[in-house]
This record gives structure tokens, sequence and C-alpha cells, in this order.
């Protein structure tokens, strides 16, 4: 499992904007609205689809 940090994840909505873009590229996540963090199982092209998705989306995404 990888976690990546999402400083910009303010809000529910935000969460559910991620949450329907990593559903939609099938992948297996979790989403932390208290720690602003998605964490990503699977392999090493699960994590680099998640960080483009979410830069699609307009978020920053960090791996921790």
């Amino acid at each position: 499992m990888k976690t990546v940090y999402v400083p910009e994840m303010m809000c529910q909505n935000c969460v559910r904007r991620i949450t329907e873009a990593l559903t939609e590229a099938k992948l297996d996540f979790t989403v932390d609205l208290d720690t602003k963090t998605v964490s990503i199982n699977g392999c090493e092209n699960c994590l680099k689809t998640a960080i483009s998705e979410l830069d699609d989306l307009g978020f920053s995404a960090e791996v921790r």
C-alpha cells in the first residue's frame, strides 16, 4: 500500500470528486479527509494512475 498526501483536499466535496475519479479508474483505495491522504492498494502503475487522476482534478499529490 502506498500513501499519497493531498494537501488541497479540504472538504467532503473533494473526497467525493477523488472517490469518483479513482473508482472510475478501477483502483483499490481509501480516502481519509482528516489526514488528507489517499491510500492506494496495488502496483506501481496503480500509484501512477492515481497520481495522474489527482492531477487531472487539480490536486497535487505527494507520495509518502
